[in-house]
């Protein structure tokens, strides 16, 4: 795990712990890992790896995804500017037009996923991401197809689709704005197997 882009997880491995009133013993003994290897992971003095972090949350009866999300953030603070360049078929999502441009709104690896759709997008092709992402309209409209069902969305709209959900989408009208966030593709983004 990358130490600049990951949180880090030791403040919720031990609150976590703490509210089951486990001990470090017990945690190793659940999960194969050794009581000093735990004890500096509550420290922030190591990093698990993700193998190592999922065999801590099923001893803690949680998920990786969990104490991820709880753990504290890396003092991480990134500003993508708008310098008027706009990247020309960055997009994940569409084959852009001559006059269309994407841009990332997050650099990096991060649990969350955010572009820039500015012009005439028109997909072309039907997506289905394996997490949920919302869709934003900043100016202009858009038409999607979610489902087999179209939706016309204008200026301040939004349209949340749940991870499955096949679906197109293409702007009407000239210097439409959209912005798509979502859930990163690495990420998997589901519920707790030992909530009922």
């Amino acid at each position: 795990m990358d130490d600049k882009e990951t949180p880090r997880v030791g403040a919720a491995v031990r609150r976590r712990r703490r509210a089951l009133e486990l001990t470090l013993a017990v945690v190793a003994a659940r999960s194969g890992l050794s009581v000093p290897f735990l004890s500096q992971v509550e420290n922030e003095r190591a990093r698990p790896s993700m193998r190592s972090l999922e065999k801590v949350a099923d001893a803690l009866g949680t998920t990786a995804v969990e104490l991820l999300a709880a753990g504290d953030p890396a003092a991480t603070v990134d500003v993508v500017r708008d310098t008027d360049g706009t990247a020309q078929g960055t997009a994940r999502d569409t084959a852009p037009a001559p006059d269309a441009r994407s841009r990332s709104l997050v650099r990096g690896h991060h649990q969350l996923h955010a572009m820039e759709f500015t012009g005439d997008h028109d997909a072309g092709r039907e997506f289905q991401h394996r997490n949920d992402e919302l869709l934003y309209v900043a100016d202009g409209a858009v038409e999607i197809e979610a489902e087999g069902r179209a939706y016309r969305l204008g200026r301040g709209d939004t349209l949340y689709l749940t991870g499955g959900v096949r679906h197109r989408w293409r702007a009407t009208v000239p210097d439409t704005r959209v912005l798509v966030v979502a859930v990163a593709e690495h990420i998997d983004a589901v519920a707790d197997r030992h909530r009922p």
